[in-house]
């Protein structure tokens, strides 16, 4: 992991999402000046706690109003881009509406960061891009970043699209640092009373392979990928380092998923969306776990 410090002033997009709140409030508690940006109707910005301006990143010239400081009373200059906002998962909108929304906004914040010499992005890629929902079975478990991605979804393929855009941006400007964060299901801790539930039907979330990503440690790896200032694009599966489950790992792919090649000994609940990635690259170490909210006797 690189000791390069955060950054000063950072610009948050989807600061209101539920990833996106928990961002906000870790950056601002580790002394981070942050604008939080989001598109919300009717809302008024003045009742969000903290500096917050209302933009819409599918129009390029707000991105850039808002990334160079030229909008009223948020001059300041910004030193990095924490791009969390999109359409947040499949079959909300059309297929159509979902890629128009997300590839325009993406788009926009990256060429909008490079305009304004901003040298970090870090953006919100997505477990999707691994072959969820997994009806066709993983390649194999723990699954990681080393195999192709395999989009199953319009909401996907835009983040795929994603990632390889992030790859021609750094090939045109060699200065520039993009981490792309493969964030699993996230989940705040008022989420977590349903989970012992899960265990009547492990097919039921088989879908993601059992994971899921505290909120807060969403946060963490966003300030780690921060903190990252090696040039060039680079993705990492973020994930909490346990299942959703209280069965264990190994039963769970033997019998969901009995043809799969299992890689490495699993811990009881070990993830099966990878962390060592951005573990050795990164530092990034989860945290917290659902079965510290939960009362499991």
């Amino acid at each position: 992991m690189s000791d390069s410090v955060l950054p000063g002033r950072v610009v948050v997009t989807g600061a209101t999402g539920k990833l996106g709140r928990a961002v906000v409030a870790h950056l601002r508690g580790v002394g981070v000046d942050v604008l939080a940006v989001d598109r919300v109707g009717g809302r008024d910005p003045r009742d969000v706690d903290g500096e917050f301006l209302l933009v819409d990143l599918t129009d390029y010239g707000q991105v850039v109003e808002a990334f160079t400081g030229g909008a009223d009373e948020h001059a300041g200059s910004i030193e990095a881009v924490v791009h969390l906002a999109a359409v947040p998962a499949p079959g909300l909108m059309s297929n159509a509406a979902t890629f128009a929304n997300n590839s325009a906004a993406t788009y926009n914040v990256f060429a909008a960061a490079r305009a304004a010499g901003i040298r970090r992005v870090v953006w919100a890629s997505s477990e999707t891009v691994l072959g969820l929902p997994f009806d066709t079975p993983p390649p194999y478990a723990p699954v990681d970043e080393e195999y192709a991605p395999r989009p199953e979804s319009t909401y996907s393929l835009n983040k795929v699209l994603e990632e390889e855009m992030a790859r021609h941006f750094c090939r045109w400007d060699p200065e520039l640092v993009m981490v792309g964060l493969r964030f699993s299901n996230v989940m705040d801790v008022e989420d977590y009373a349903p989970f012992p539930s899960f265990d009547a039907d492990p097919r039921s979330r088989r879908w993601n392979l059992w994971g899921y990503i505290d909120a807060r440690d969403g946060a963490q790896a966003v300030e780690r990928a921060l903190a990252y200032d090696r040039p060039g694009a680079d993705v990492f599966i973020i994930a909490n380092a346990d299942t959703v489950m209280t069965t264990s790992s190994a039963t769970l792919m033997a019998e969901v998923y009995p043809g799969v090649e299992i890689r490495k000994d699993l811990g009881e609940h070990e993830t099966l969306l990878s962390i060592d990635k951005a573990r050795r690259v990164l530092g990034y170490e989860p945290r917290h776990s659902w079965r510290d909210h939960v009362d499991l006797r």
